[in-house]
């Protein structure tokens, strides 16, 4: 008797949709660690805590989501993404929980701030919610990735990774209308509001298995890899590596021909391990998303002081929450165009390498060029009213970079071990992160005054600690990120003219390789 062929779901059957949109949801409570600034200043204020302990608080969580990848990834690969989804509900709650439970004892009224154990919770705090994000999205694309086939994977992981970028807007729309000047319920918000939707993803985010024919194992592995990367904003790799795929199998251009011939004949890096420590063009790539993460990193952590800063300038009646509404619509121009950076720069990576016949490396000097624009804009704001302008450029600059880096590794250094390496370059934001973000807190605690010494009521009336010299509070550090920046963007210059001779070589040595064998040929005949 003949055994009856397994069944599998289509492409828009329901049982894909469902684990796509519940991956959408999750996806979309996982990227709340870029909403600190919308609650910072006010945790600051009622903790009585410096600015420079606050960036120590913001920075746990992002090396909550920058350290938690590759263990993440590892769990998901083998045991799929309920364990992850779980891990997520757990650290998500406790977390901002912790943190609301925090922010409402206060310091005792013996005290004139919190205690060193107290902070100590706070930043454990921090790093839960970083870390649980984290897990969350990468359960979700995980999921997401192996259930659509090749045709629509690209498609459907994008639609899970924009949840992600706009995160941030979404929780801080809800802050501005609902919440604004009520950090309590804005933290239960949080702990509740990111927790809940792992619920629904334990039940209903799933792989569903795909036919034989669309299992293409390079594929797989490409989605795979990039879930073991290790951060957030580094799943976009995975979109890159399963278009650098579709490239290499499609008809191509010139260009592309070459790469494929240089690939077969082994002309095409495989750098990994010893060889890529060694490597200066890895060197060069780490210091240059060194650079930039680090000051998107500095500015997303502390845009909230620096719009209460500018609001609080010769203005003699403070309103808090007309302050919080000035925080939120920093955090959701970020957020937006951070999720239009993703997009944009995908399109003009592609038009760059396949119309114009450059390498995408080229690019770089583009990214970079946001960044430094941001930092000058931010230098020369001094009405709260205009710094969504440098706002909207640091989250354009901070999603192209997310999306375009993964893309270069994969190029420079091969797809085979594209997780090791892209893991060692994802850790690249931690170390100038915590040098700008520690500089920019120095600075800012470096103006402050206290309410009897201005009198001015600040953002806590009795309490807080206030700058109200506008930009003067923090323009030094700026003026620092203005200068990486641009040296960022001639690093960049170099890494593409670096990328594009070593394409010419390539080229020529192919070229070569097949003349010398016509050559041959034809002696024989």
């Amino acid at each position: 008797m003949a055994t009856k062929p397994t069944q599998y779901p289509g492409l828009l059957s329901s049982s894909r949709i469902t684990t796509l949109f519940a991956s959408l949801i999750v996806a979309l409570s996982s990227g709340s660690n870029y909403v600190f600034s919308a609650y910072a200043p006010q945790l600051a204020a009622r903790l009585q805590i410096t600015h420079t302990q606050l960036n120590i608080v913001g920075l746990a969580g992002n090396v909550g989501v920058y350290s938690s990848g590759p263990f993440w990834g590892r769990i998901v690969d083998s045991r799929g993404p309920r364990i992850l989804l779980v891990s997520a509900f757990i650290l998500l709650l406790s977390g901002y929980s912790g943190m609301k439970y925090i922010f409402d004892t206060g310091f005792p009224p013996t005290s004139t701030t919190i205690s060193t154990l107290t902070f100590c919770l706070l930043v454990a705090c921090s790093f839960m919610t970083g870390a649980g994000g984290n897990g969350s999205f990468t359960g979700s694309v995980n999921s997401t990735a192996k259930t659509f086939p090749d045709k629509a994977r690209a498609t459907a992981t994008g639609i899970v990774i924009s949840g992600f970028g706009l995160s941030a807007f979404f929780f801080s729309t809800i802050s501005r209308i609902s919440f604004a000047g009520n950090t309590s319920s804005f933290l239960q918000l949080l702990a509740l509001g990111t927790s809940m939707p792992m619920i629904m993803g334990f039940f209903l985010v799933r792989q569903i298995p795909l036919p034989p024919v669309d299992s293409v194992a390079s594929l797989e592995h490409a989605a795979e890899d990039a879930i073991d990367a290790g951060a957030m904003d580094v799943e976009e790799a995975e979109n890159s590596a399963l278009l650098e795929h579709a490239e290499v199998d499609d008809a191509a251009t010139p260009v592309q021909l070459s790469r494929r011939a240089a690939l077969s004949q082994g002309l095409l890096p495989n750098v990994y391990g010893r060889k890529l420590w060694t490597s200066s063009d890895f060197w060069l790539l780490f210091l240059i998303l060194s650079i930039l993460s680090g000051t998107g990193l500095m500015y997303i952590n502390n845009v909230g002081s620096m719009a209460q800063a500018l609001y609080a300038k010769d203005n003699s009646h403070y309103d808090p929450v007309e302050a919080a509404h000035w925080q939120t619509a920093q955090v959701s121009s970020i957020s937006l165009m951070n999720f239009s950076g993703r997009i944009f720069i995908g399109l003009v990576s592609d038009i760059t390498k396949n119309r114009l016949s450059l390498p995408r490396s080229y690019s770089l000097t583009l990214v970079s060029s946001f960044f430094f624009l941001s930092q000058v804009a931010a230098a020369n704001v001094d009405n709260i009213k205009n710094l969504w302008i440098a706002s909207g450029l640091l989250g354009l600059a901070h999603g192209s970079a997310f999306s375009l880096f993964p893309t270069v590794c994969i190029e420079w250094f091969g797809l085979p071990h594209f997780s090791e390496n892209w893991g060692y370059l994802s850790a690249s934001p931690i170390l100038a992160a915590n040098l700008f973000s520690v500089a920019f807190g120095r600075n800012l605690d470096a103006h402050d005054r206290t309410p009897s010494e201005t009198g001015h009521p600040g953002p806590v009336s009795g309490l807080a600690l206030q700058c109200l010299e506008g930009r003067q509070c923090y323009v030094d550090t700026l003026y620092l990120t203005v200068g990486v920046t641009f040296l960022s963007v001639l690093l960049s210059i170099w890494a593409g003219w670096r990328d594009r001779s070593k394409i010419v070589s390539s080229r020529e040595k192919f070229a070569n390789s097949r003349g010398e064998m016509v050559w041959e040929n034809s002696e024989r005949d």
